[in-house]
């Protein structure tokens, strides 16, 4: 206690700790979110580019979506990851949107950073842009174009706006009507009145081989496998079909045994009773009427040949997301633990099988079918790949409409409008919580800017004349970046779901403030070099983040 007393330090930290306090903790953390935010800036809008990620094990994506970029990049800052949760969480409640939320969230940061130099307190930023998004939502619903369940027109606007950019274009009215035509069909009324859309009974296979122009909906499943004996049928209509989750072949001991025969004919006797068993579960499958078998698990060899001479259609080794939808579709029971012995007509479902003679693959349809499948073609895998992404998130958004019934104009015009309505409200806002406001409005403007620089259109040009429509009462002016002209997006047919905006607001701020209240690091290792590197360089990007605290991993090798 006496040595203590005498000014010896106390050591709380292990020797490899280390630890970043106040404005270098801020600074650090800042760093890496803008970095992350910046990785994907440019893939925003129409003319956004893709980016090519590399896995470990070498396999390649080639993508312009924002949350699979983020997914697949190695990332290993804590501060980073919390960004690409917000990709995450826009993904899961809005379905798209993701690309503009991480980079509301990095240009949030960047002007808060601004703030901090000048030595306004966090405490006073984060209240500030509270007070921002709050009101920002507010303008979101008053700006907000209602849009009915049953207009076709507009929804696929929405889900053409949301695949543009992503491999969509040549064949964008084509795949816009397939998006739609897929929600209304798994669309269904709630009890409140409303109408939800089920996208879980929505099944999206993507294709390689064929023209995107060959893109389908099927009314039904499908089943990607030949059948298992080549003497039976390949199609079947209006036929009774059993589901099984459980393997067609003899019964099994519970317990392990072994057979011990003195001579030939015990052990066929012992082949020909196993026989008998199949036998008598194929009699109860013909009984029944069943005219196709689908199984997920194997069936014995012999059972194959007694159904083909029956005519049966089975089909077994189906993946588990195939049968599991197929028993959606049908509306059957997948039976784990049959009883051939009460099999009857009541276990089985109806509906018509046929084989595409292209694909050689099956479709399973059924006139009460709820589900249905979008049949995604492309060229190659890669094509066909990034379809399926694009069309996910078109899925997401037009499902977000009919649910939510509101779009905004698109092509920066809502930023540009949210912006302007945003200073004017910072002007009755008093104290330092008015610098965060229109901080919070300067970051909208990041919107239109990226969108004219990712179309290689002069950004400050193209803000200064949407500005100036907007101000004039042009609520709709947005960016056609193909023209580079500022036009109606709303009547242009550019447009977004309001949800997905409001959503974009409520991920960027919250992520914003949650890195914002950090203002001390411990790590568990030495920060060390590699933050002093950073700190020294601050024009290194991506690849200085890191120390012990986590580095951006692999992520500068797969850009």
């Amino acid at each position: 206690m006496s040595q203590r007393m005498q000014g010896q330090p106390m050591i709380v930290l292990g020797e490899d700790a280390d630890r970043l306090k106040d404005e270098d903790a801020q600074s650090h953390n800042i760093s890496a979110a803008r970095a992350v935010a910046e990785s994907v800036r440019s893939t925003l809008g129409p003319k956004g580019m893709d980016k090519m990620l590399v896995s470990s094990i070498g396999d390649v994506t080639v993508t312009n979506d924002g949350v699979t970029i983020l997914e697949e990049m190695d990332i290993e800052n804590p501060t980073a990851k919390m960004i690409v949760e917000v990709a995450q969480t826009q993904e899961d409640e809005a379905g798209d949107g993701t690309t503009t939320a991480v980079s509301l969230a990095g240009e949030l940061l960047k002007n808060a950073e601004e703030l901090l130099e000048q030595d306004i307190h966090p405490t006073s930023i984060i209240r500030g842009y509270d007070m921002a998004a709050t009101q920002a939502r507010d303008e979101i619903d008053d700006i907000a174009v209602p849009v009915e369940p049953g207009d076709e027109e507009m929804l696929k606007s929405v889900a053409a706006t949301s695949m543009t950019g992503k491999g969509a274009e040549l064949n964008l009215d084509l795949l816009s009507d397939l998006v739609v035509e897929t929600a209304q069909a798994v669309a269904v009324d709630a009890e409140d009145g409303s109408t939800v859309v089920d996208l879980e009974f929505v099944d999206i296979k993507a294709k390689p081989g064929r023209p995107v122009a060959d893109s389908q909906l099927v009314n039904g499943g499908t089943i990607d496998t030949d059948p298992d004996h080549e003497d039976m049928p390949e199609e079947a209509e209006d036929a009774d079909i059993l589901l099984l989750d459980a393997p067609f072949t003899v019964n099994e001991m519970e317990n392990d045994a072994q057979l011990s025969v003195d001579d030939p004919e015990q052990l066929q006797e012992f082949i020909e009773q196993e026989e008998q068993q199949l036998r008598e579960k194929v009699d109860a499958v013909v009984d029944a009427g069943v005219d196709v078998v689908l199984s997920k698990k194997s069936i014995d060899e012999m059972a194959q040949h007694l159904l083909a001479r029956e005519g049966i259609l089975s089909i077994s080794q189906i993946k588990r997301s195939d049968i599991e939808f197929l028993s959606e579709v049908l509306g059957t029971q997948l039976h784990s633990d049959l009883d051939f012995e009460t099999l009857s007509d009541q276990d089985l479902a109806t509906g018509d099988i046929t084989r595409d003679p292209e694909d050689g693959w099956y479709i399973v349809e059924s006139d009460d079918s709820h589900g249905v499948t979008l049949v995604v073609r492309g060229s190659t895998e890669h094509v066909s790949d990034e379809l399926e992404r694009g069309i996910t998130d078109a899925l997401d958004v037009v499902a977000a409409t009919i649910s939510d019934g509101r779009v905004l104009a698109g092509g920066g015009a809502t930023e540009v409008e949210l912006a302007g309505r945003l200073r004017e409200y910072a002007d009755g806002v008093s104290g330092r919580e008015q610098l965060a406001v229109e901080a919070f409005a300067d970051a909208f403007d990041l919107i239109p800017r990226v969108l004219a620089e990712n179309a290689g259109l002069d950004s400050i040009d193209t803000l200064v004349e949407l500005r100036a429509a907007h101000e004039n009462g042009d609520g709709h002016a947005g960016l056609d970046v193909f023209d580079g002209d500022v036009v109606d997006t709303f009547e242009a047919g550019v447009v977004e779901p309001a949800h997905a905006k409001s959503q974009a607001v409520s991920s960027a701020v919250e992520a914003a403030n949650l890195v914002l209240k950090i203002d001390d690091i411990i790590s568990a290792t030495a920060l060390g070099e590699d933050y002093e590197d950073e700190q020294e360089g601050q024009g290194g990007g991506m690849g200085g983040m890191g120390g012990g605290m986590g580095g951006m991993g692999g992520m500068g090798g797969m850009m």
